[in-house]
């Protein structure tokens, strides 16, 4: 009997938005993870309004990972260690020609999530789970 292997993870979350004199508001996301994207995570924001379009920023699993332990990243994506009121957290920075955010997510719940993803595939085998010719049908096809 063959087995269907899961090829993603995805997690819901609330993230707070932290603004610039350090209140917070909580916003609903997903971290998501796809075996068939290996190098990338997706963060999702859902919008509390119905009408509104949902915002997706995709980056490296790694840049992810090393800002559990250190400061890293650079340009549109940061992430670094944060200790807050609440108990250990990621900060993650997001700049865009539209503007900057800064959001605050819980440093249990992305190890999680970084945990499930390694399970889809292991920390420096992403190469092995890279379909080129599948990515490549993937670009032309956006043309």
């Amino acid at each position: 009997m063959a087995t269907t292997r899961q090829a993603s993870v995805e997690v819901d979350t609330t993230m707070r938005f932290v603004a610039p004199d350090f209140t917070t508001i909580n916003v609903r996301a997903s971290l998501r993870y796809d075996a068939e994207d290996p190098y990338a995570v997706h963060v999702m924001f859902h919008p509390g309004n119905p009408d509104a379009e949902e915002v997706s920023w995709s980056f490296a699993r790694e840049l992810l990972a090393s800002g559990m332990v250190e400061p890293t990243g650079m340009g549109d994506v940061r992430v670094w260690p944060w200790t807050t009121a609440r108990g250990e957290a990621i900060a993650l920075a997001l700049s865009s020609p539209d503007g900057n955010a800064l959001f605050e997510v819980s440093r249990s719940q992305v190890a999680r999530f970084l945990r499930r993803s390694y399970t889809l595939v292991p920390k420096g085998k992403e190469a092995d789970s890279l379909d080129v010719d599948l990515a490549v049908t993937k670009l032309l096809a956006e043309r």
